[in-house]
This record gives C-alpha cells, structure tokens and sequence, in this order.
C-alpha cells in the first residue's frame, strides 16, 4: 500500500512544484493561466503559507511514496471554503484517499460544509453526486464547474 503524506509547503523546495503545477494534463483541469517560472511559483507558495495561516484553512503539499505528487487543501472560496486537490497525472488513482483526508481536515477546522469545484472538462462523479447536499453548475473566471456542496458530518 502506498504511503500519503502532508507537508507544509515551506518544507518543499519551490523547484520541485514546478514541473507538476506546469504538467499540462494537469492543467487542462485547471483555470486558466501563465506557466510558473522560478519567480512565479516563490510567490504562489508565499501565498499557499499565508492561506495555510488563515482560519479554517489547511494548504499542505502531497508526498506519495516519497514523491512529491502535488498539493491539497481547503481554503477560502466565495460562498465559503473549497477543497482544492492538485496532483500529477501519475498520481490520479489517490484522488479519493486524498479527499477523504481532506473531509477529516474539514471537521477537525469544524466546518458544516465545503465545496468542491471541478472544472467541465471532468466527467461527472457519481459518488459525489450522493453524498453532495446540491449540485449546480458555476462560472468562475470563463469557465464553467460542477459544483458540489458536500456536508462535513460532526
């Protein structure tokens, strides 16, 4: 069995997000814009730790089997908070265990309710579809969400 971990990011070197973050597969899931550079991807992490900080957040990196695989969390959106789960195409098939790590999170940070946007370009998922309080669709900056409003049991 493969072993999930959560670092903090200023425990990851900046270089090592970029080749995931870049990975266009990845990307095609994601909004719209520019590569991350050396520069850029400094200031994103900045941001991702500031996030981390706020209350109700937890942004962590994501390690699998030693490796990073990308970055997960729960952090502010509109209507409340998101989940965000962002990792390597190599490392799709943990989506669910790295979903039900963050649904922990949520109650530990005693959230009633998070959300979880995923982009038109995902196909619809079943499971979410029960478990979700409503389903609507979103237009967040052009493009469009299924959006699941997903109930954090206490």
């Amino acid at each position: 069995m493969s072993k999930i971990e959560y670092l903090f990011f200023d425990q990851v070197k900046p270089e090592d997000f970029i080749s995931i973050i870049n990975e266009d597969s990845l990307r095609i899931h994601l909004i719209e814009h520019p590569y991350f550079d050396a520069t850029s991807v400094r200031v994103w992490m900045e941001d991702k730790i500031k996030l981390d900080a706020t209350n109700g957040c937890r942004i962590r990196a994501v390690y699998i089997d030693g490796m990073l695989a990308g970055w997960c969390g729960i952090q502010p959106d509109d209507n409340g908070f998101e989940l965000a789960i962002v990792i390597a195409k190599r490392f799709w098939g943990f989506g669910i265990s790295i979903f039900k790590t963050l649904i922990c999170w949520a109650r530990e940070l005693g959230h009633k309710e998070v959300i979880f946007h995923l982009l038109d370009s995902r196909p619809a998922y079943k499971t979410l579809n029960k478990i979700a309080m409503k389903v609507h669709k979103t237009e967040l900056a052009g493009r469009y969400f299924t959006t699941y409003h997903i109930p954090v049991s206490q």
